[in-house]
């Protein structure tokens, strides 16, 4: 290849990919984002789009309205942590992560937040991290948790609709330090997908706690009489339903009343530096002793082994010394059928016999010109002189 020939083969390859890098999409990351979170407490976090559209709008001002997806993760794992959820119904809609954490849960969590510009496919990223600490007075001892029919997870996790659900259940339990505790759909909790129609929710559980006690429409609400009633299909024992109407459609017969007692809390682990002292290597704490392998290995060869000798035993013995013989299967057949059998094998045997001779004249029955009922016989080519005249039958 010539020199000009071969310039031009670089100039046109550093030229596409120059285009190349051009047409890929953006990235950007923002400053990472900090909050925190108590135990026995509902965390909930909302991913503003306005916040990553601001993000996207540097060099797009026309994408005002453009659809974003989020996608959220543990750091350095694939999926969020257990006690972590994320819902976004519709790109045009915000996403929210939620959830409830719990005593083992407390500590730091780095969340990678990745949103999509689904009309450029640019990317922004941020790192929310979460840190977790226990609650100051613990877990509240009385909790109720309702079923919300008429609505779904994302329509709950607003601070509106939280203290409107807070305000309507205030006026069921008669206690003032209400907090909600967690939110879960149900379709969690193995509900069914409702039918796309008009008016249909999926569910929400929503887990209500207090220090209070229950007030006695609750308690009624939840005993063994309103169970047996609900399980006939008719309403429970309470005078306390319309507290949440029209807001919220309670499904009584899904209430559930705990009394959550606080328990000896054990200590955590120490954790140390993670760097070994100067002067000393590493011991480990126990030294495991020689193991016998031999009686183990026997016992997996020899069982097996065992096991196909005896079945091959059996089987040879059934075979082989079960059998009645000819002579006692003889003995135990009828006279009539013995004789029938021995009819039967020598006609047989006869025409076998038959068969293999070439000598033994044909039958009767066989041969061509042969009348049944005088047995006369005609040669079967007959000449020009008599063939004719020779009357098969008689006259």
């Amino acid at each position: 290849m010539e020199a000009p020939e071969l310039l031009r083969v670089w100039v046109l390859a550093a030229v596409a990919l120059e285009g190349s890098r051009a047409a890929l999409p953006d990235h950007r990351v923002l400053p990472d984002h900090r909050v925190s979170s108590e135990t026995g407490a509902i965390f909930i976090h909302e991913l503003e789009r306005e916040l990553f559209q601001e993000a996207f709008l540097t060099e797009h001002e026309d994408d005002g309205a453009a659809p974003i997806t989020f996608q959220a993760h543990l750091r350095d794992h694939p999926d969020l942590p257990r006690w972590l959820r994320y819902i976004q119904r519709d790109p045009h809609q915000p996403g929210y992560l939620y959830g409830c954490p719990t005593a083992a849960e407390v500590g730091t969590h780095a969340i990678e937040v990745l949103a999509y510009n689904r009309h450029t496919y640019e990317t922004v990223a941020q790192r929310l991290i979460i840190t977790v600490i226990p609650a100051p007075d613990g877990e509240p001892p009385y909790q109720g948790e309702f079923l919300v029919g008429n609505r779904n997870v994302e329509e709950l996790l607003p601070e509106a609709a939280r203290e409107m659900f807070l305000q309507a259940t205030a006026g069921v339990w008669e206690q003032d330090d209400l907090h909600v505790i967690n939110i879960t759909s149900a379709l969690d909790r193995g509900g069914r997908v409702p039918l796309p129609i008009e008016g249909r929710k999926e569910g929400v559980y929503v887990k209500v706690g207090s220090r209070g006690a229950f007030s006695p429409c609750l308690a009624s609400a939840a005993s063994p009489q309103s169970r047996f009633r609900c399980s006939l299909g008719q309403q429970p024992l309470a005078s306390c339903y319309d507290t949440f109407a029209p807001h919220f459609s309670i499904r009584w017969c899904n209430l559930t009343l705990l009394q959550v007692w606080p328990g000896p809390t054990s200590p955590g682990p120490v954790w140390g530096s993670g760097v070994l002292e100067e002067g000393g290597d590493f011991q480990p704490p126990t030294e495991v002793p020689p193991r016998d392998l031999l009686p183990g290995y026997l016992v997996t060869l020899l069982v097996p082994l065992a096991v196909a000798a005896l079945l091959c035993l059996l089987l040879g013995h059934l075979m082989c010394c079960r059998r009645e013989g000819v002579q006692k299967r003889d003995l135990e057949t009828s006279d009539i059928q013995l004789v029938h059998h021995t009819t039967i094998h020598g006609d047989t045997e006869e025409l076998r016999h038959m068969a293999s001779s070439r000598d033994v004249p044909r039958p009767l029955s066989t041969l061509p010109m042969f009348n049944v009922r005088t047995g006369q016989r005609i040669n079967p080519m007959p000449g020009p002189s008599d063939g004719a005249r020779v009357p098969l039958l008689p006259q």
